[in-house]
């Protein structure tokens, strides 16, 4: 051991750099050396990120472990006001906040941090009164999330806040219907860099012949530079009109409001508009059958979290058929779908399932899939005991355990296998 200690840091370092976050914090508890070593290394904690909670049980000893990595990235829980400039204090380098649970109405601290450019708050107790706080990092922010927070300000009010956040690329906001905003056109004309829109749309019941168009000046025929735009709680009825300005979308996620949808299927008019998109996640809302027929042949990513049957997907495989990435998360059994994919759908490069109810023969199966490189498995717990459906292991089975060794040896190893478990400890792991 003494003779390794004697290797040059750098080899260490790049030793390091191969670790997962849980490995390094692992190795940096063995001995004295590797935690100096590590912890006066930037590169090692670069994209690293932690989850801070009741500030006032750390030490001076911690926080100034925290300060030597440079951490750029904090997601912080239950916090009040005082927390944030103990945090610009210690952690100036900040430029990814996230505020868990937040426990005030006054988030004018942030104004603390120089260098912040990714704020998401969600899951507020206390109603924000005004987004005021946002001003003195118009020039910073590039991404903001406010998910499940209460605003009590008017709508042109939050409106005017976010459009002052002129080199915003990404906005996600998400609501409980109250706020009432009839176009995003004010929002659009001013956010010339937005590439990702994520938006509540619960109490939208037919979009305005407006909603998304660039601006006042704007010609008919305009196009917003929005790339990926996801729709949550949709039921909103839209024209082809309406939908011109989004030439350039390239990504297509929509939410459904209800599990039951109405008569009319609206998601026929978004996809017979937007013949260059290459993404498309839809969750709930009418079976498949309803609108595959209007897929666009420009597709490599697929989502379907909805009702479809077998013969459902023959459609798929024709419309879209250089398909790339799908994820299959049907509301019935997928028990007859996991046995056609290899034939219609030879491209796939990555691919997610539920496994309960495939038989082993067309779980193996997949090894059929030449491109294939990355398999997820979305349902990756047991009931151990057949007279208690209550009591669930959420750890894959021995039985799939066996099953994926099985795959990997006809796959050659080539395909990473990824159960929900170990997604969930990654998702942890990137707050």
């Amino acid at each position: 051991m003494t003779s390794a200690l004697q290797l040059p840091y750098e080899l260490w370092l790049r030793v390091f750099s191969f670790l997962s976050w849980k490995d390094k914090l692992s190795m940096r508890c063995t001995c004295s050396h590797f935690k100096r070593l590590m912890d006066e290394s930037r590169p090692v904690w670069r994209g690293f990120s932690v989850v801070l909670k009741d500030l006032s049980r750390y030490n001076r000893a911690f926080w100034r472990s925290l300060a030597r990595r440079q951490l750029t990235s904090v997601s912080l829980r239950a916090g009040k006001k005082r927390d944030l400039k103990l945090l610009s204090v210690w952690l100036p380098l900040l430029e990814a906040l996230r505020l868990d649970n937040w426990r005030g109405n006054d988030v004018q601290e942030l104004k603390r941090f120089h260098l912040l450019n990714r704020l998401t708050l969600t899951a507020c107790s206390t109603p924000l009164v005004n987004l005021e706080f946002l001003l003195p990092l118009s020039h910073q922010l590039t991404q903001l999330s406010l998910c499940n927070v209460q605003l009590t300000c008017p709508a042109s009010q939050l409106l005017a806040s976010i459009s002052q956040l002129t080199r915003l690329g990404s906005l996600l906001l998400h609501h409980d219907g109250s706020l009432a905003i009839p176009t995003l056109r004010g929002v659009l004309s001013q956010l010339v860099n937005l590439r990702f829109l994520s938006w509540t749309m619960i109490n939208y019941k037919r979009l305005s012949q407006d909603f998304f168009r660039p601006g006042t000046g704007a010609a008919g025929g305009a196009s917003l530079s929005l790339s990926d735009l996801q729709l949550l709680n949709y039921d909103a009825a839209v024209t082809h009109e309406v939908l011109q300005p989004l030439a350039n979308l390239r990504s297509l996620s929509v939410f459904h409001l209800y599990s039951v949808p109405g008569p009319t299927c609206h998601l026929q008019t978004w996809l017979t508009s937007l013949q260059q998109l290459c993404s498309l996640s839809v969750h709930g809302g009418h079976p498949l059958v309803v609108y595959a027929d209007f897929l666009p042949s420009s597709l490599l990513s697929l989502t379907l979290c909805v009702d479809l049957q077998p013969e459902d997907l023959h459609v798929v495989s024709l419309r879209a058929p250089n398909l790339q990435h799908l994820h299959l998360e049907p509301w019935s059994s997928s028990s007859n779908l996991v046995r056609l994919l290899p034939q219609l759908f030879p491209c796939l490069k990555t691919l997610a399932i539920r496994h309960h109810h495939v038989s082993d023969e067309d779980f193996l199966g997949l090894h059929q899939l030449q491109h294939l490189n990355t398999l997820e498995i979305l349902d990756s717990f047991y009931r151990p005991d057949p007279n208690d459906p209550s009591l669930v292991v959420y750890k894959p089975s021995s039985r799939l355990l066996q099953l994926i060794s099985d795959l990997q040896i006809l796959t050659n190893h080539k395909v990473r296998v990824i159960t929900s478990s170990h997604r969930d400890a990654l998702t942890c792991a990137c707050i």
